[in-house]
């Protein structure tokens, strides 16, 4: 990938070497460098120059794939084109050296500079060796804005079940860059087949009809238009791939004609979470992805007690990365509703700041008095700390009770009272 990316004009932070020399013939040359046996027996030592290292590997073509993943052996050979023709793509298939220049027997140079992915030589040979370079070619698609040739993309589609043998760890890796790439929403249009290989539960979006007035897109391809609507991080653009994913088992039509999806957010965020559990997704992107979904639905009236609410539910940080949620949502449905929504959006964005800027209180935390201040009042310890300063907190973010120290102590002693459980000689302090 290192010729490629200087090609492209690209910063290249990984240099690979390939040589002639064998293992033994490279430390020979490479005496005094501190050497690392990476996988020598596939030919590869890691040489540490100034603390980068450099991997250098002997030209080699490799044996059969039992497995679709790595070659049972490898065979040491002097060719450097023998070499290259083991590779996947004919962009990735060029070396490059200081006598001979630019080494590109395949036409990768060509290729790269017309913006199309071919496999070198036979594509289901190339796809049988390591099926996860079907999804490969998918991301540097997603990734670089190539065109996918034709029979390379036959290939794909026709060999696609073989994406069940490659383990959840190398798709997740792969199916997170892809969702990266500036042409994913592309990408998953044309190759959705394929995703549904290792994500099956977006099969039933395809081309399903919304038959409502607030969507001109079948489920399939308003989420499409959502991930591209969206800021290419993978928790935002997980959650635009997944957020709709129940709505087909959730379809229901009124006498009217009208489509209805009640209850599809819940579901959908319960099925985001198993599927990202299945993908070997960390803990926290399953976290937040399970909460955008689970709220992407919720209205968002812009008004200062309804932001606060919902800053208190999720928290300032999934709120800022909902009104992203619900934006690309809005740009995904029908533009007769666009504006409204927009303008619905920016203003709970303008609120956001509001509260911000007058440290309007939305978390316990943020009250003007703590669960020690109740037991000095003539609380118990226990439950009723913390549920008293949960009332508390609804009756400030509900404007009926100010955020001051006397206001709530006074209400906090009412309450107190009313429960039959009065401390004698307690004083307000």
């Amino acid at each position: 990938g290192c010729v490629r990316d200087s090609l492209l004009g690209r910063a290249v932070h990984d240099w690979d070497i390939c040589t002639s020399a064998r293992p033994m013939e490279m430390k020979r040359c490479l005496r005094g460098y501190k050497l690392l046996e990476t996988g020598a027996r596939h030919g590869t030592l890691t040489a540490v120059v100034e603390d980068k290292t450099y991997e250098i590997t002997t030209f080699r073509v490799d044996g059969p794939y039992s497995d679709r993943r790595r070659p049972d052996s490898v065979t040491f050979v002097r060719s450097l084109r023998e070499d290259l023709a083991r590779r996947d793509f004919t962009i990735n298939a060029m070396a490059y050296n200081d006598r001979r220049g630019l080494i590109d027997p395949f036409g990768g140079r060509e290729d790269l500079e017309k913006g199309v992915l071919r496999c070198v030589g036979e594509p289901e040979e190339r796809f049988s060796e390591d099926a996860l370079r079907i999804l490969r070619a998918l991301r540097i698609a997603a990734v670089f804005g190539f065109t996918i040739e034709e029979r390379t993309a036959q290939a794909a589609h026709r060999l696609r079940h073989t994406l069940r043998d490659i383990s959840a760890e190398r798709i997740q890796s792969e199916l997170k860059k892809l969702l990266a790439g500036p042409r994913a929403a592309d990408v998953l249009r044309e190759f959705r087949d394929v995703v549904a290989v290792f994500i099956p539960e977006i099969e039933p979006m395809f081309d399903f009809e919304q038959h409502n007035p607030y969507h001109v897109y079948d489920v399939w391809e308003h989420t499409l238009r959502t991930v591209e609507a969206v800021e290419s991080t993978p928790v935002l653009r997980l959650t635009m791939l997944l957020h709709d994913i129940s709505k087909p088992e959730c379809f229901a039509m009124d006498n009217k004609g009208v489509g209805h999806f009640y209850g599809h957010p819940d579901r959908g965020a319960e099925k985001a979470r198993q599927i990202l559990r299945r993908l070997k997704f960390e803990n926290d992107t399953i976290d937040d992805v399970y909460a955008l979904v689970k709220y992407h639905d919720i209205p968002f009236d812009p008004t200062v007690k309804i932001i606060r609410r919902r800053l208190r539910k999720i928290g300032k940080r999934r709120f800022q990365l909902l009104l992203e949620v619900k934006r690309a949502d809005a740009l995904g449905q029908n533009p007769e509703h666009l504006e409204k929504r927009l303008k619905n959006l920016e203003a709970a964005r303008h609120i956001l700041e509001k509260i911000e800027r007058e440290n309007l209180c939305y978390t316990v935390s943020g009250l003007d008095i703590r669960g020690d201040d109740l037991i000095a009042l003539g609380f118990e310890r226990g439950p009723a700390i913390g549920e008293t300063l949960e009332a508390l907190l609804d009756m400030v973010i509900n404007e009926t009770l100010e955020n001051r120290r006397e206001a709530l102590l006074r209400e906090a002693k009412k309450r107190l009272a009313l429960s039959g459980k009065v401390t004698e000689n307690v004083k307000i302090r």
